[in-house]
């Protein structure tokens, strides 16, 4: 009995200490910590989806952020805002959902066919390589979203908040991967698949806790990694924020071709777009962009300066460089945010609703691969268009009490539908019960009211 229990107990230790070791990895890799001989893979479907394994410490990392910067006596991540954020980041990982990894099958059909030199999968040095070849493809992909019009539509997403914290570091657009996947296909010459799709996944890692203000400077290290101080200043709408600091985890391509800017601490960084939209809605801020470029292309009347208005910058107009006129771009000193009061009852709503819908979606995470594609696209649907409705409560506009009402009657009856359960139960009475709420706001019986200077 003796000797069992001590099994027990050291069964129990041994768990113990496995989990610890496990978080500490995950910890580790939120800033490009690993042993290299841990992380080498022989094929791309051996490859861990590390991104979505760390979604407990984006949680984790924003909360001890938010409680760190309301120890300096600043507001902290806005409720609005961070939901917004997050939406953002989930749109994203339901486009994944849907593609299935597609963005990589041309990389390695370029591997399998054309590569010029078979480097070893199982070799630390291959590692290495392509850490540095990632890293050095993302600075020009990066840049390209910037100084490339058509395809700024689509990374301006990022820089659509005006706070800067880590929320923003998820805060992506649905087709970035499509946008920027091309930059890095040089890398299939050389680098395997399998090594390539990991660091893209570490580089991303990385740049998410980089979104802060909490983290003034990391002293010697400013020289070559790309910090929050560097990244502060790129999302900035100030004139010497604009075009620089493109890196990712290394900060020496900026250094090398000429586009870094140090933070000017005499400069109080306004971050945002330059003509900022005011709206909380995820979906809109996917997608209006898009419909400006092809409102610029309209208005042009030249074919040679339509295909300027989609491949030159988006500072561009006739007349001037590739990258606009430098002395016609806006310098924005002061600005001030965009803001809309709720009361405490509709943030609360918002609040439960949101665990729901977060709730659905990894559900939905887990368990995709073994749905049918039919059924994944309905429940991305689901999800997305539930960010929207709750992104539009949050704007106070005045076609969302309507909308939510047909969002949960809806859900309403699919969940009767779907089985019969204590929870399913619960939750059909939980979206008829909000369902109502909503339909006594469009009676005025309640009232979202926004904010008053």
């Amino acid at each position: 009995m003796a000797s069992e229990m001590t099994f027990a107990n050291a069964s129990t230790d041994s768990g113990l200490s496995e989990m610890v070791t496990n978080h500490l990895k995950g910890v580790g890799r939120m800033f490009y910590l690993h042993s290299p001989k841990e992380q080498l893979y022989q094929k791309p479907e051996d490859v861990p989806n590390f991104f979505r394994q760390s979604y407990p410490y984006f949680l984790i990392f924003m909360i001890i952020e938010h409680i760190v910067l309301r120890l300096e006596g600043k507001k902290g991540i806005r409720l609005n805002d961070g939901i917004t954020s997050i939406s953002h980041g989930i749109i994203q990982e339901c486009g994944r959902l849907i593609w299935r990894g597609a963005e990589s099958y041309l990389y390695t059909w370029i591997y399998s066919n054309f590569r010029v030199i078979e480097l070893p999968w199982d070799n630390t040095l291959t590692w290495y390589a392509a850490a540095l070849g990632v890293d050095f493809c993302y600075y020009w992909m990066h840049r390209a979203c910037h100084e490339v019009h058509i395809l700024w539509a689509q990374h301006q997403v990022h820089h659509t908040s005006e706070d800067f914290n880590m929320g923003v570091g998820i805060r992506q657009s649905v087709l970035q991967g499509w946008c920027g996947f091309i930059f890095y296909l040089p890398l299939a010459l050389v680098i395997p698949p399998a090594q390539f799709i990991m660091h893209h996944q570490f580089s991303y890692l990385y740049m998410f806790w980089i979104h802060t203000e909490a983290i003034k400077s990391l002293g010697p290290l400013e020289y070559i990694l790309n910090t929050p101080s560097h990244h502060r200043v790129h999302h900035g709408s100030n004139k010497y924020c604009l075009d620089v600091n493109y890196g990712g985890v290394l900060i020496v391509w900026d250094r090398l071709f000429g586009t870094f800017r140090p933070e000017n601490d005499k400069i109080e960084i306004v971050y945002g777009l330059i003509y900022n939209q005011p709206s909380f809605n995820p979906m809109y801020l996917q997608i209006f962009y898009t419909g400006y470029v092809a409102e610029k292309f309209r208005r042009l009347e030249t074919w040679g300066d339509k295909i300027k208005a989609i491949v030159w910058g988006p500072s561009w107009e006739p007349g001037t460089p590739r990258l606009g006129d430098e002395d016609m771009k806006l310098d924005i000193e002061l600005r001030e945010k965009y803001d809309v009061f709720l009361p405490a009852w509709c943030n609360f709503y918002i609040v439960l609703h949101y665990a729901v819908v977060l709730y659905g979606f990894f559900e939905l995470s887990s368990k995709y691969m073994g749905m049918t594609p039919l059924s994944v696209i309905i429940f991305v649907l689901y999800v997305i268009a539930s960010l929207t409705i709750i992104g539009m409560i949050l704007d106070n506009s005045k076609y969302a009490p309507m909308l939510e009402v047909l969002r949960c009657s809806a859900l309403a009856f699919l969940t009767r539908s779907i089985a019969t359960s204590p929870a399913i139960t619960a939750l059909q009475v939980f979206y008829v019960i909000s369902a109502m709420f909503w339909c006594l706001h469009t009676l005025k019986l309640l009232e979202i009211k926004k904010k008053v200077d």
